[in-house]
């Protein structure tokens, strides 16, 4: 595991701090403590981290794109109406789910951006996702909605998500003020339900749905 990190780091000792650190974030993202096993205890001045879990760290660690942040007089009028609206709820923290229609080339990823934009500027989470990776690309910050919520590509009547409640990934999405999923129209419903199922659990708002998160899906139907 070491010898990635020698090619740029000659000093021994900073490279097992560096591997130490790479099993650290393996262990996190399986819901396990490195302090768990018998190994070398990770200097302070060596955690860039400071302790914060990793998805976490590198969701606030996502450039702002000023541009989009202050784009709202450029949104169209049906724009402007879903941005205010999903905004009001990400700011009163009473969640609710959202779809965003709309054929391609109407100005779904303007509005994305913007309000990725907008609620990361004020220090908040927005997780961004898409079912595909190639829209999940264009995204600030986006990645492949399966991966993210770790959603088995063959999910069955049922499923949940495969994360557990002690896992980074919980941790990040009870923080998040907003979560994004676009091209959903292009998954299973058996996914949808999934994420459904789980925010629910790990908010422990059984009764709302998902949770009580803001949730944002857009797609296109046709």
């Amino acid at each position: 595991m070491s010898d990635d990190f020698r090619r740029n780091q000659m000093n021994s000792h900073v490279v097992e701090q560096m591997v130490l650190l790479d099993i650290r974030n393996m262990l996190q993202s399986m819901g396990k403590d490195i302090s768990s096993f018998p190994l070398r205890e990770i200097e302070e001045e060596h955690d860039t981290m400071s302790g914060e879990v990793r998805e976490i760290f590198e969701e606030r660690s996502i450039e702002v794109d000023h541009e989009f942040s202050s784009v709202v007089s450029s949104l169209n009028r049906e724009q402007r109406y879903a941005y205010d609206k999903i905004l009001s709820y990400v700011d009163n923290g009473n969640g609710t789910a959202f779809f965003v229609d709309g054929p391609g080339g109407t100005g779904k990823i303007f509005l994305y951006k913007a309000l990725l934009a907008k609620v990361r500027s004020e220090g908040k989470i927005a997780v961004a996702t898409a079912t595909s990776g190639v829209a999940a690309s264009i995204l600030p910050g986006g990645r492949n909605a399966h991966s993210r919520f770790k959603i088995s590509l063959g999910i069955q009547e049922g499923g949940v998500c495969n994360f557990t409640k002690e896992s980074e990934t919980v941790k990040l999405l009870r923080m998040a003020s907003l979560i994004l999923w676009d091209e959903v129209s292009m998954t299973k419903r058996q996914a949808i339900e999934a994420l459904d199922k789980s925010l629910r659990d790990i908010m422990e708002k059984p009764d709302l749905p998902f949770g009580g998160k803001t949730i944002v899906f857009g797609g296109d139907f046709r």
